[in-house]
């Protein structure tokens, strides 16, 4: 096989594996964080902090329950000790449960999964270093041994979370550490093959574990890419639209930057269709998006408000800098009419700081009211304070 096509013959394992579900452009998505958008970000932010939760609950329950049995299989200072330290763990996972919320913030849901696996591992160690301290033997040996079980517990748990490779390795790394920890710990009497065989079981159930969380996140951003763009134009739906500006508004508020909202509707489209029939309509509107999408400047996006309207989203801009990159995109042109004429629009402009709106849909009724008077002045034109 020559090397050229070495690339294609991964990329076919790869498209196999994930059942088509993501681009080859996408892999990357799958590595790193970095490279998601916003709304992806947010999503899976939300997400989970929300498994966060439902795990933080199991073990709320669960944790201080097996106490019952450390009661009938311990010695009671080693019972109460133990007691008191699942209690204690206890209390924490409930505190995550009642106290942790999403707010769609990645940084929190980082924050969320740190403490939730954080607290078990504490556990652990600290209980490693009680059960050591006594020579048990028969059913408490047997008991006490399943202890060493729950950096398992927690590895094999990671699958349930839509995780990057690089986001895995970060959580993984420190539960693998507290194993060696533990080993350590039991140093003088440590059965080294037994010892390096559960640890090789440990790192073989975090590479199943993340390969569980990267093949959820594929599917996840597949599921993103179908919700969040306009079947016909490929462009951002207006459901899209609204979370972009709703998040670009707060902050933009927030450090009193500049954000300007374009609306632009495309003149006399109506009779596009009754002329020509909706699949010419449609036609003209893949390629206006398309024309419009290749021009757009690095940060700006553009979204279908609804038929022939489209509304485009440019952060960090002020009303000068809005207008100035409108006129450019008027000169490079909208695409054609079926019969060969120029397509136009009628176009309105706000800003949110020069317009001292409370809130983004003031700002998009403001540029809708000047698109209208953009078709009332004659249509074809912009219309900006």
């Amino acid at each position: 096989m020559s090397l050229p096509r070495i690339p294609d013959a991964i990329w076919q394992r790869l498209s196999a594996l994930l059942s088509g579900e993501l681009r080859r452009t996408e892999l990357g998505l799958l590595v790193s964080p970095h490279l998601h958008m916003s709304l992806l970000a947010r999503r899976r932010a939300t997400m989970i902090v929300n498994r966060v939760r439902l795990f933080a609950f199991l073990f709320a329950v669960l944790t201080p329950l097996w106490s019952v049995v450390d009661l009938v299989v311990f010695p009671f200072p080693l019972w109460i000790n133990l007691a008191l330290l699942r209690l204690m763990a206890g209390a924490a996972f409930a505190t995550l449960v009642l106290h942790y919320r999403p707010s769609g913030e990645l940084f929190d849901a980082y924050r969320a999964m740190a403490l939730l696996f954080a607290i078990p591992t504490v556990f652990y160690v600290v209980s490693f270093s009680l059960l050591g301290n006594y020579q048990l033997t028969g059913l408490p040996a047997a008991i006490g041994a399943g202890y060493a079980y729950l950096p398992f517990v927690l590895l094999a748990g990671l699958s349930i979370f839509p995780l990057t490779l690089v986001e895995s390795l970060v959580i993984a790394s420190p539960i693998l550490f507290a194993q060696g920890v533990g080993g350590a710990m039991r140093w003088p009497a440590l059965d080294w093959p037994s010892f390096a065989g559960a640890f090789w079981l440990l790192v073989l159930i975090t590479g199943v574990s993340m390969l569980a969380g990267m093949s959820l996140l594929a599917f996840m951003i597949a599921l993103v890419r179908q919700a969040i763009r306009d079947p016909l134009t490929g462009v951002f739906s207006r459901r899209s639209g609204v979370e972009v500006l709703e998040l670009q508004f707060t902050i933009a508020s927030r450090s009193d930057a500049s954000l300007s909202i374009a609306f632009i509707d495309l003149d006399h489209f109506k009779s596009i269709n009754d002329q020509f029939g909706h699949e010419a309509g449609d036609k003209v509107l893949v390629d206006m998006a398309s024309i419009v999408s290749s021009n757009l400047r690095q940060g700006d996006m553009l979204a279908r408000w609804g038929g022939e309207e489209f509304l485009l989203i440019m952060p960090n801009t002020d009303i000068a800098q809005a207008q100035a990159a409108l006129l450019r995109m008027r000169a490079v042109g909208f695409g054609k009419r079926p019969d060969g004429t120029a397509l136009t629009a009628s176009i309105g402009v706000a800003q949110r700081s020069a317009e001292a709106t409370p809130h983004w849909k003031a700002l998009v009724d403001l540029a809708d009211q000047r698109m209208y008077q953009a078709k009332q002045d004659g249509r074809d034109r912009l219309v900006g304070q």
